[in-house]
Formats: C-alpha cells, structure tokens, sequence
C-alpha cells in the first residue's frame, strides 16, 4: 500500500486502523488535556496554575517581542521585493539549473484555478491579473478547473472566460472534474488533481513538454498576483541550490475586498497574513498554504494530490517531503498575492462563514497523525533528526492554536476564582493580577505594531470611503485578543475534536463576496 497517500484512518486495515486512530486522537487529546488540567489544578492546585500562569505570560511576552522583529523584517523584504524590477534581473543573467534550462524562456508556467461556484467577476480579476504580469503569456498553459456538480452555470461561466481570455495563453484549458468518484472528497484536491492529469494527457505528453521546464501555480480561484510575481517566481527558481526539490510560497493578502469586509473579518485575515509574514523568515517551519508553486517534476513524481482529506494545500508539501526522504523544503518568495476576506451578505452569515473557514483551517492538523504514521513506517530511510524535528514544530503549532489565547483569556484567572479562601489570603493571590496585567499590557505593543503594519500593507482607498475608515482600519485591533480565542481557539479546538472522535470533515467552499 502507498502510505504517503493515506488520508485517514479508515483507508487502513486492522493493527495500522488502530495506530492511525491513535495519532488522530492525540492532538486534540494534548489540547483538552492541557486545558482540563488547568482547571482542575486551579481548584486543587491553584498556587502551581498561579506560578504557571505567570511563566507562560512572560514566554508569551517574549514570543511577541520575537515575532514581532519577524513581522517588520519580512514586511521590509516584501515592500521592496514588490519594488524590484524582477523581469530586468531575471532576463539580465544566465542561468544554468542541473545542466537542463539554459535560459529562463524555456520555463512553462502551468497555472490551475481551481473553481466551484465563484462568479464571473471574481474570475476575471484574477485572469487580468495574470494578464498584467507582463510575463509572455505564451509561456503560460492555463487551466480553469470547474466541477460537475457545480451545474450547466459552471460551464456557462467557464466558456466566457475562455472566450475572454483562452486565446491569449500558449494553451487554455477546461477541465471538468466528476461528481461522485469513489473514495474521493468534494473539494479542491481533487478537482486539481483532475485538472493536472487532464493537462498532462491533452497538452504536456501530446505536445511532448519536458517535465523539467515546468513550473505548476496552483491558485484560489481569488487568487489575484501582483505585477512581476512570474518573474519573481521565475528568478527564484533558477537562482535556489536543488530547485527540483522545492515548493515556492507567497505570502497571502487579503486585499481584494479588504475595504468593504467587516472589521473582525478583516483583523482575522491580516491576523493570517502576519503569521504567514513571519513564517518567510522561519524557512525550517515552512510549508505550503493555499495558492503556491512547485515544479510538474516533484507532482508527477508524487503521483499528484491526494483525493481523500481537506488540507490538500499543506499534504502536498508534507507528501513530497516524506517521499524525497525530508530532501524537500518551502522557498518563500517574501513576494504578495492578493486574496477575499471571508465576507457574505449580512453580518451573521459572515460570522458563521469566517468561523467554519478557520476551522478548515484548523483540520490541517490531520496532517500531524500523517506525518507521525509515515515517520514510523519508514523509520530506517528517514534522517531522524530532521523528522523529528518537523513533527514537533506541527505539534507545538496545532496545541498551541487551540489552547494559547484561552490560557491567556480565560484560564488565568481560575486560580483567583476556584483557589478558595486559602490561596486568595495568600501574597500570590493578591499579586497575580497585577503581573498577569502588567505583562499583557506590554505585550499590548503587538497591537500596536499590527495596526501600524496593516495600515501601511493596504491598498489605495476607494473614493467612496473617507477618512474615518482609516480610523476604524486602526481602532479594529483592539478586538484582537477577542477575535484569536472567537476566530482562533475555538475552531482550532473544534477541528481537533473532531479529528479525535473521529468525525472527519469534508472540504467546505468559502463563498466569495465583494
């Protein structure tokens, strides 16, 4: 059996069913374990919680400090790589990849966006985008993924843009995912998944491309690049040591509609961008999210994206680096690409949308019991350290998600209300909220630093919004530490419960409003 192409538990057998199952419950186990812990020992207890609660809220002060520095190194790096004229740096040197691309005209770039029910105005934002990158379009096939079951609208649309826009690529392609394909899960994997394969019958192998001048994008149907982002990408490729052994990640935006999208959408969103900022920095804890590149090699190589889970934009990375035998890494381009915020027609379904959008989020930690299984699978073949290293970083990441903000926000202050008579006559008790205090409100400079940096990232201003809403975009920070517990925690929470009693998640669609 190809382990790398698992997706949970149920797709194994017998003793390996029931290893699996274990590694599925244990994220979420570590999470509500932590958090059950505390409150218990908060009643028995309440002077060791007490003294926890302080070293945890000096680690996060730090944590802040530390990430912090992160955010405004990579927003430097990106402002100027935005700048850079990277169309003059990549046709200015010679390049010489593995003795097989002499020159950066023999790279093809195959972009897939991957669609379901989007209208033709999100569509075509991205398709003029591509458009405006000013790379020759007659080094791009682009193919538009779209699903049976999305109905005969689905092709309507498809057909438009393909008038619109088909003529102006190398090759221009329409591919219908099936409904319906056992084992499968409806959602993105899937369909793109389709999509490569139908490329490779009807356009690479026909035409007799070589697969190593191939670089695939795989792109969020709102996926809207900025000017020269090919040539960035491009330039990465040929300039990086072992580009056959990498992944190439921009760093998501949520501009598109940042303007009309409710303020605890968009702190959401720039909470997202931030940490993806940070993490350019932080290659060794890298991985792919949403739309990001990598070369038709490494995807053939893999036998494609897996078909059977959620989190297809992270498995295939974590699925490449567990077939080259950790010889496999993230390039981060420290280069933007423009995305939605999650918004719909009225407040309540915005609040309900961004919150099963996080939890999906959240389900990436089906990848944990994934890499864990593998990892014992192929023990022998696998540099430990590397490995191990990598399963505790996703680890730390998932329980960290879950249970950090509700420790901050709630947990810290059972010891005063379940500590009884007997803690609260003591110094500590009558400390505790002072240093708990004093440190969060330090710690407040991270505010502070996010409102600076999300003001200075957002696009021009449309006429019709004056400058109050530059106000609001600033004083919306304030509800941080509401939205990581409301918009964070809990979904965070919510996907590993699930995860641990077993009730898998199918791919939910964010609607796409603006």
């Amino acid at each position: 059996m190809n382990y790398l192409k698992v997706g949970k538990a149920t797709d194994l057998f017998n003793n390996e069913k029931n290893l699996y199952r274990f590694l599925e419950i244990m994220p979420g186990l570590l999470s509500w374990g932590t958090l059950i812990s505390l409150i218990i020992l908060s009643y028995f207890q309440p002077v060791w919680v007490a003294y926890f609660i302080i070293a945890f809220d000096v680690y996060w002060l730090l944590l802040v400090i530390f990430l912090g520095l992160h955010l405004l190194i990579s927003y430097r790096r990106l402002k100027e790589n935005i700048k850079f004229d990277w169309e003059k740096k990549v046709k200015g040197i010679n390049f010489i990849v593995n003795n097989k691309i002499k020159n950066w005209e023999e790279i093809i770039h195959l972009i897939i966006f991957p669609t379901f029910n989007e209208s033709l105005d999100v569509i075509r934002t991205s398709f003029n985008a591509i458009i405006a990158d000013g790379y020759p379009l007659d080094k791009m096939i682009v193919i538009l993924a779209i699903e049976q079951r999305a109905g005969a609208e689905a092709k309507v649309r498809a057909d438009i843009i393909s008038e619109e826009y088909g003529y102006k690529f190398r090759n221009f392609l329409i591919t219908i995912h099936p409904d319906n394909i056992a084992g499968e899960i409806k959602g993105k994997g899937a369909n793109q998944a389709w999509a490569a394969k139908t490329a490779r019958k009807e356009i690479i192998d026909r035409h007799h491309l070589d697969y190593d001048k191939i670089l695939v994008s795989v792109f969020d149907i709102d996926t809207v690049i900025y000017h020269g982002y090919f040539f960035c990408l491009t330039h990465k490729f040929l300039s990086v040591a072992n580009p056959y052994r990498a992944s190439y990640q921009p760093i998501p935006v949520y501009h598109n509609n940042i303007w009309q999208a409710p303020f605890f959408a968009r702190v959401a969103a720039s909470s997202n961008t931030f940490w993806q900022m940070m993490q350019q920095l932080r290659q060794e804890k890298l991985a792919t999210y949403s739309s990001h590149a990598m070369t038709w090699r490494a995807l053939v190589d893999i036998g494609f994206w897996s078909t059977s889970m959620v989190s297809e934009d992270s498995r295939i990375f974590w699925h490449c680096f567990l077939y080259y035998q950790c010889d496999y890494r993230v390039e981060p381009l420290n280069f933007p690409v423009s995305m939605d915020v999650c918004m719909d027609e009225s407040t309540i379904k915005t609040i309900k949308n961004l919150y099963k959008q996080q939890k999906r989020w959240g389900w990436g930690v089906e990848n944990v019991p994934y890499l864990i299984f593998n990892t014992i699978k192929n023990w022998r073949q696998l540099p430990k350290g590397k490995i191990i290293n990598r399963i505790l970083v996703q680890l730390y990441g998932f329980h960290s998600w879950a249970t950090n903000a509700i420790i901050i926000g709630a947990i810290g202050w059972l010891p005063i209300i379940l500590g009884g008579e007997k803690f609260s006559a003591t110094v500590l008790s009558s400390n505790l909220p002072f240093i708990t205090r004093t440190l969060m409100t330090i710690a407040m400079g991270g505010l502070v630093l996010s409102a600076i940096v999300s003001t200075l990232l957002l696009p021009k201003k449309p006429k019709k919004y004056g400058l109050i809403k530059y106000f609001t975009m600033i004083v919306q920070w304030l509800i941080l530490p509401v939205t990581i517990i409301v918009f964070g925690a809990i979904p965070g929470l919510d996907a590993q419960t699930r995860l641990m009693l077993g009730k898998y998640m199918g791919f939910w669609v964010t609607p796409k409003a603006r």
